[in-house]
């Protein structure tokens, strides 16, 4: 009998470092029952050849094809399930314009299941279609349909850690779009935590439950201070958006006179599986609270040039030793491709660098040392994703999750401009970086099972 599962061979890229891009050209992917990365064997090695002998023409065999290679699998940080039903609307109107217009009226809708199970089918199926093997989602106020999301992640294959958000406070919430009260939200917090824990039990990627205050101004200091005791309570993820916006950020100063980060840990809502999003705003010493408790940051590159009235500094943040990953932020970025925010990662950087206000001298129009290259943009949709959640995930290696993607840049239509059969292979990988799309994504893998083929 052979011992491993699946055997997978090609050329794969990932991460060695936030700055280093991997490649292991030709190598062997052994792949054990618990869809783990049993070994990664080199042309070199000494087992290469009489592993090869051993599965070649099995079933579970699977060699690539020339022009198709191995990415890991993206980890989105930050995707609104129910907002996908507005993708691509009213992306032009200010941040508290737009909720109260168009996304609490849609988020609402989710009483009904039936919707629910349309929207949150659709939207499972399209991450897992561009790539995305693990996605953190905010879902809505209602407890049942945000059960049925972390069941139809569960069935679908993806590993999702999903929240049923929390949002009490009458002044800035409104009448027909928030919990009860205080006291309800806590109870149905608890009673879907335990529902997805015992979903976990027969999950073989893994379901998560996340505490998930939508943020700050949209809870009262009950419902912070009792969510951050359940996250200690069932050592549950967290969740929230911090200091997002010029509002956002000035919301919070104005209520508690301190900033987000800060007030978030008074509730004790900062912790090593906190992952908040956008976080634009952060001054230094946020920035060291972040690190010190282990919270990460969702960066939303497409989403922060709508709605964030800033970019992020990214680099300087990262430096400081935040954990950072890349979210979609369904529906405030529009897309739901991890490649398009990762180009996005790039472009915003460079403007952040250079600045973009030409009446100033070019040494007065940027921010020094903000760039972010296309390798590091690849890390944060991987590797750098795995480690916010403090999963192995993320990365194409040994005892690693086998969470991969198979890109064929041959596709008719969608055929990357390669020329030279024997073309840089780091050169190559940019190509897929930058010009892949859902097509070229021949076969999604989690967790060791095929989720998506086309």
């Amino acid at each position: 009998m052979n011992k491993y599962t699946h055997v997978f061979l090609g050329t794969a890229f990932s991460s060695k470092s936030p700055k280093e891009v991997e490649i292991l050209k030709d190598h062997l992917f052994c792949i054990n029952s618990k869809g783990m990365i049993e070994k990664i064997v080199a042309p070199k090695d000494a087992d290469y050849h009489p592993l090869l002998d051993t599965y070649q023409g099995e079933e579970n065999f699977h060699r690539l094809a020339d022009g198709h290679y191995l990415l890991p699998g993206f980890v989105d940080l930050h995707v609104h399930a129910p907002q996908w039903a507005q993708s691509g609307t009213a992306l032009d109107i200010p941040l508290y314009d737009w909720l109260n217009t168009y996304t609490f009226p849609i988020e609402s809708k989710f009483s009904d299941l039936e919707f629910a199970k349309n929207v949150y089918e659709d939207v499972v199926s399209t991450l897992l279609g561009n790539g995305t093997t693990t996605a953190l989602y905010f879902a809505t106020i209602h407890k049942e349909a945000s059960l049925l999301l972390a069941e139809i992640c569960s069935a679908k294959g993806q590993r999702g850690l999903v929240g049923k958000v929390v949002m009490d406070l009458p002044e800035q919430t409104p009448e027909y779009y928030r919990d009860a009260d205080a006291e309800t939200a806590l109870a149905e917090t608890e009673e879907f935590i335990l529902a997805v824990q015992e979903l976990a039990k027969s999950t073989k990627q893994g379901v998560y439950p996340v505490v998930t205050p939508r943020f700050i101004p949209s809870c009262t200091d009950e419902a912070l201070k009792g969510l951050g005791e359940l996250a200690a309570k069932y050592d549950t993820y967290v969740q929230s958006h911090c200091s997002e916006s010029d509002w956002a950020h000035g919301y919070v100063q104005d209520r508690f006179d301190k900033n987000d980060a800060f007030a978030l840990h008074d509730f004790g809502l900062l912790r090593e599986k906190s992952v908040m999003a956008h976080c634009n705003f952060l001054n230094d010493q946020d920035a060291e609270l972040f690190a010190e408790t282990g919270t990460a940051i969702g960066h939303c590159p497409i989403s922060n040039a709508y709605f964030a009235n800033s970019v992020l500094p990214l680099a300087h943040l990262h430096a400081k030793g935040i954990e950072v990953g890349l979210g979609s932020d369904i529906s405030g970025g529009f897309s739901p491709s991890l490649f398009d925010n990762a180009r996005q990662v790039v472009m915003s950087s460079r403007m952040l660098e250079d600045g973009v206000n030409p009446s100033l001298p070019a040494d007065e129009r940027g921010v020094p040392n903000s760039r972010i290259t296309i390798d590091e943009a690849f890390y944060f949709a991987t590797a750098g994703g795995g480690e916010s959640l403090s999963l192995p995930i993320g990365r194409l290696a040994e005892n690693y999750a086998w969470d991969a993607q198979i890109i064929d840049t041959n596709l008719g239509s969608s055929k990357l401009p390669i020329y030279d059969a024997n073309e840089n292979l780091h050169d190559i990988f940019q190509k897929m970086m930058y010009l892949v799309q859902p097509e070229n994504i021949r076969e999604v893998w989690v967790q060791g099972e095929k989720v998506h083929s086309r």
